[in-house]
């Protein structure tokens, strides 16, 4: 019984103490968060209507890599040209020679509308996100040579997105001042799904603190996937240094590493938190992500393989005296760490009820205290803050039903955490041996945008 007193005691001083460590570092965040917004109290948001506007507006390539997306490349390429109008801009749909499938529903669409095209790359897939995209890079260096408007900037979306009519506006003014802009990712969730839920709540604190947090302290910020736009002269430049290809395709999160280099290379990227007056919505990409816990995983370990273990080996740290960007780097770098204390603290909090059973049933009594009292107290007034803001977060950007939600959902992201980090591992090993990444295919959905707004 001595032993188990003892493993309890260890345990529980090993997870409290890396809680109090993880706590500390969010509470960081938050406070410069609320700082920041204290200083800018008065400050109104920021509507499209205020942007500054271009006698003539860019023109803009759509990128829409797409590996078996039959179920909705259709209907995502019917409202983003609905959507976005008139505007200046053709999209670029990337295919593979052995996807009959999508490349079908695409070029159904294409026949009708002179603005798409559909581009078939010459290798069969899945190959990686990032190597459809330089096939579409090369389709539109092509256009463009023989264009007499050459495109200013190019915009990644994915299959699935559901586009804001107001998001080329946006980038048509911000990208005046910057080389990269992106867009915040609002997931939307399916009813009853605490699964999709829970990239709700992790979005709605990634892109409505920890993101502006990034960018108020000047640290370089990652690219979300979709939802970005990057101007061609940038991305020429970082093609001529890489042999042709501007985005890198043995990267398994291509976004996360290109805003990173962009900044690194003197470009300014900026986070774009913008409402459309017309219907006060925020200009934010939406889309439905996974909802079941065997794709929630597959994708999580996708994340955590590409940027906590690989990107870490890729990219390293920033530049020396560089503290903001070391310490956000080392916050995306955290997640293996907090899913092994979190996996100690499940594992502690069981063991601590069989030892506290074992001990009323033999009637010997437990004499040994398990953690100190300030720590105890300490970690828990930090978990109910992390709670609380989490709750903000979700009910700021999904009303307060969902932020409700958002309390429980805290147990399936922890488990969803849990499950994909073996398969996270088990990739990176994969990695070191040499095997080449490989566009890790989720089944897609798209929603009845009339019910969107």
């Amino acid at each position: 019984m001595v032993v188990l007193d003892g493993a309890v005691r260890e345990s529980m001083l090993f997870a409290a103490t890396w809680f109090l460590i993880g706590g500390v570092d969010d509470l960081g965040v938050d406070l410069c968060f609320f700082v920041d917004r204290l200083r800018h109290w008065q400050a109104p948001r920021r509507w499209v209507s205020d942007l500054p506007e271009r006698a003539v507006p860019a023109l803009f390539a759509i990128f829409v890599p797409a590996w078996r997306e039959e179920a909705v490349i259709g209907a995502m390429l019917a409202a983003t040209t609905s959507r976005f109008g008139d505007s200046g801009y053709r999209v670029y749909v990337g295919v593979y020679p052995n996807d009959p499938a999508t490349i079908e529903a695409a070029q159904g669409f294409a026949e009708r509308d002179p603005r798409i095209r559909v581009i078939v790359g010459p290798r069969d897939g899945p190959t990686t996100k990032a190597d459809c995209l330089n096939i579409l890079w090369a389709a539109l260096e092509r256009d463009d040579a023989a264009a007499e408007r050459p495109t200013e900037a190019i915009v990644i979306h994915d299959a699935e997105d559901v586009v804001h009519p107001a998001e080329l506006r946006v980038f048509d003014a911000l990208l005046q001042s910057y080389a990269v802009v992106q867009v915040p990712v609002l997931p939307l969730i399916r009813s009853g799904s605490l699964v999709s839920g829970h990239y709700a709540d992790e979005f709605a604190y990634a892109h409505g603190m920890q993101q502006p947090v990034r960018a108020m302290l000047g640290a370089p910020l990652p690219l979300a996937g979709t939802g970005c736009a990057i101007r061609t002269d940038v991305l020429g430049e970082i093609a001529v240094e890489r042999g042709g290809a501007p985005f890198d395709a043995s990267c398994l999160t291509e976004d996360y590493e290109l805003g990173l280099h962009v900044a690194g290379r003197g470009g300014g990227v900026c986070f774009a938190r913008i409402w459309d007056p017309h219907d006060r919505s925020l200009v934010a990409v939406r889309a439905y992500f996974p909802e079941t816990f065997q794709t929630a995983i597959r994708q999580k370990a996708r994340w955590m393989t590409g940027i906590a273990l690989a990107g870490w080996d890729r990219i390293g740290w920033g530049l020396p005296g560089a503290f903001a960007d070391h310490w956000m780097r080392m916050r995306d770098r955290r997640a293996l760490i907090s899913v092994v204390v979190l996996g100690v603290a499940y594992g502690a909090i069981l063991l601590w009820v069989a030892v506290a059973t074992a001990h009323w049933l033999s009637g010997v009594p437990d004499t040994g205290q398990h953690i100190a009292g300030w720590l105890c107290w300490t970690t828990t007034l930090l978990l109910g803050w992390r709670v609380a803001v989490r709750i903000v977060c979700t009910t700021s950007a999904y009303g307060w039903r969902e932020g409700c939600w958002s309390v429980p959902r805290v147990l399936v992201a922890n488990l969803i955490a849990l499950l994909a980090t073996p398969l996270a591992l088990r990739r990176y090993a994969l990695f070191l041996r040499g095997d080449s990444p490989v566009w890790d295919k989720t089944v897609h959905a798209f929603p009845d945008i009339d019910t969107l707004g």
